[in-house]
């Protein structure tokens, strides 16, 4: 599949990135080389295979025991704050 030069603009409008007029043609040859290259990996035998938890066989991950290393601080971090009001940080004004 090639982009055209309006999908491109239109790639661009919705990231909010302004493009000259000399990238363009650069972004629709780089951005369908991509695309195309993507569709070739949509080619491949994938039928009976099934999806790995692990890319190794017979290993898998080591997981930690969920547990609680560190006890609620709250109290001592708010000591440091310059206000505090009802367990909440409270902050300067920044917008009106």
């Amino acid at each position: 599949m090639s982009l055209s030069r309006a999908d491109i603009e239109n790639i661009a409008r919705l990231a909010r990135l302004k493009l000259t007029e000399a990238e363009i043609p650069v972004y629709v040859d780089s951005l369908s080389k991509i695309v195309a290259f993507v569709s070739e990996l949509n080619r491949a035998p994938t039928v009976g295979i099934e999806p790995m938890a692990h890319p190794l066989p017979g290993l898998a991950q080591r997981l930690r025991t969920d547990e609680v290393a560190e006890t609620d601080r709250r109290e001592v971090y708010q000591r440091n704050a310059p206000t505090v009001e009802a367990g909440l940080y409270l902050v300067p004004k920044v917008i009106e």
